[in-house]
């Protein structure tokens, strides 16, 4: 299968720059692969599409202000981009300028927090290990900005837009952008009408942004990114699917933690790290439906839904959205793929 394959036609102004208020004011396409029907509506409307049992399942992950602005000793800037904490004060990171950043070099951010390189990694980035007075995550908090990916232009007033509101694990590099459109009171309504409300945890990073650089994509290697199940939601799956609702997951980073968590056949309560890539022809083994955002051409999350929805019915989707005048990427609309 060619990286040509989920390639799409996007007008640049379709780009959402700014998120909407309130959140779930945002469209919503409903998507029936089977019958190959597309539907508009808007987010504040998922309630009519789900049935008392169901489940939603969140990524409660919260982004960190990842983006570190620094100088090397010698002079000359320096972005150092936290993408995953291997341990103690030792971090996988993005560096740039990479030529500038070898083994042993300092890069100084303020008098309380600089750091060494003490490595390369395998897909071009640097281990580099941090040395401070004080609690790390209160000086990233002073000190780091709140990353959003370079398609968005436009300052962002309120960095809690690029959070779910219902964040609580630190350690992403990204959003998942498919919470965004939940408010609280949504949920909280959600829950009262009967829909169950679950939680996983996948920390975004390079895995889920790193662009596809090879013609045929299986030859694409994903990076690996830390995710948790706990028991209480796979209890509450296998009481789902016990009751023949469905498991429905909200954003791509739900369904790689779901769909990795799965062994001998039993969906487990396990942490660690995934690298699983979804794409035509994988066999989904916990998911019954998605809502997720409009993604990127050629990227591994269009991919993804290619997978489920299936390619051909997806991209007329997408086609059709750019003609409607959606609003695509992190801060964009939504849509919502069912299966019967």
């Amino acid at each position: 299968m060619l990286l040509s394959d989920f390639d799409y036609e996007l007008p640049e102004e379709l780009i959402a720059q700014t998120p909407i208020e309130p959140r779930n004011a945002s469209r919503l396409m409903v998507l029936d692969p089977l019958n190959e029907t597309i539907e508009h509506h808007h987010f504040f409307e998922l309630k009519n599409f789900l049935t008392a049992g169901d489940t939603l399942i969140f990524n409660d992950t919260r982004v960190i202000p990842a983006r570190l602005i620094g100088h090397r000793e010698t002079g000359g800037k320096v972005e150092v981009f936290l993408l995953h904490r291997i341990d103690g004060n030792r971090w996988e990171t993005l560096v740039k300028p990479g030529r500038k950043a070898q083994i042993d070099n300092k890069i100084i951010f303020s008098e309380e927090l600089y750091c060494k390189v003490i490595g390369h990694t395998d897909f071009g980035g640097r281990v580099v290990e941090f040395c401070y007075e004080g609690i790390f995550e209160e000086i990233l908090d002073r000190l780091g900005e709140t990353p959003l990916p370079p398609y968005i232009h436009e300052k962002l007033e309120d960095t809690e837009r690029y959070q779910t509101v219902y964040n609580r694990e630190r350690g992403s590099a990204a959003a998942p952008t498919a919470g965004l459109h939940f408010t609280k009171e949504q949920m909280t309504d959600l829950k009262s009408s009967g829909i169950n409300l679950g939680f996983v945890t996948l920390h975004v990073g390079l895995g889920t942004f790193r662009p596809v650089n090879v013609d045929n994509i299986e030859d694409h290697v994903m990076h690996e990114e830390y995710f948790s199940i706990p028991q209480e939601t796979v209890d509450l799956i296998r009481r789902t699917k016990e009751n023949h609702k469905r498991v429905i997951a909200v954003g791509t980073t739900s369904i790689r933690t779901l769909e990795s968590a799965v062994i001998n056949g039993e969906l487990t309560a396990m942490s660690g790290a995934t690298n699983i890539f979804i794409y035509p022809g994988y066999e989904f083994k916990v998911i019954d439906a998605i809502i997720t955002n409009f993604h990127l051409p050629k990227s591994t999350l269009i991919m993804l839904i290619s997978a489920f929805g299936g390619r051909e019915f997806v991209l007329r989707a997408y086609k059709e959205a750019v003609k409607e005048r959606y609003r695509f990427f992190s801060f964009g609309d939504a849509m919502f793929l069912i299966r019967h």
